[in-house]
């Protein structure tokens, strides 16, 4: 239980400096957590395999990631053909990025910053720590919901800069206050199912494959298509 405080403190105190420190500071602060909360799990007791690192998951681990990748990648392209779907592609702090930013943060900020500390987090370390003591059940729920907590932060400025949350829940402060609901009930219940890829592949590397296909490749569709349309939003 005390090193379980202790990775939830750790956590916060990232989150909080993510928040504060200038953004080249985000994938160092990131790692390096990552790696805290790494050395917190092994000081418990935790073995690689109950974190989900070990050699003898890692190739079925692999298969599944690669699925996982190329579906999401799939359903995005079909999404930018939609006109319906469209629309959740238009995004200002995508769109306004130079090539050089969206290779960034496609190819070190998501997976080097993002989806290694979270993944390592909540899927990895929490849910190692807390399934031991309590049981699978306990360790999704637990991780999910510090999960959805996680992200209250960031979908504070949902409203402001996509169009299609812009849409569906207004402007102003009602408009952010159910944006920011909607974004930490919906991370929630993603952690449920990443927690679940987790637990079925015994893995780690599906649900970072999936997290990093969908946070990477929303990003380069994203930017890519202001360039293809020209503008925004969307000519039909």
């Amino acid at each position: 239980m005390p090193m379980l405080l202790l990775a939830v403190v750790v956590l916060a105190a990232a989150n909080a400096l993510n928040h504060l420190l200038p953004p080249a500071a985000y994938v160092p602060v990131c790692a390096t957590t990552a790696a805290l909360l790494v050395l917190i799990a092994r000081r418990a007791g935790l073995t690689w395999d109950e974190l989900g690192l070990s050699r003898a998951s890692a190739r079925r681990g692999l298969r599944w990631g690669l699925v996982l990748a190329g579906a999401v990648t799939a359903v995005y392209l079909i999404g930018l053909t939609v006109p319906f779907t469209r629309e959740a592609f238009q995004d200002e702090r995508v769109a306004g990025l130079s090539g050089g930013e969206v290779v960034y943060r496609v190819l070190v900020r998501v997976p080097l910053g993002t989806v290694l500390l979270e993944e390592m987090a909540f899927r990895g370390v929490l849910w190692a720590l807390v399934i031991r003591r309590w049981g699978p059940a306990w360790a999704t729920a637990v991780s999910s919901v510090l999960f959805g907590l996680w992200h209250i932060q960031p979908s504070r400025g949902l409203t402001h800069a996509n169009a299609a949350a812009a849409a569906a829940f207004g402007p102003g402060a009602t408009g952010v206050a159910l944006s920011v609901t909607a974004a930490v009930t919906g991370t929630a219940l993603a952690g449920v199912l990443l927690c679940e890829l987790r637990r079925r592949s015994g893995s780690l590397i599906p649900p970072m494959a999936l997290h990093c296909a969908l946070n990477s490749a929303g990003y380069g569709l994203a930017w890519a298509a202001s360039r293809w349309w020209g503008h925004w939003p969307f000519a039909p």
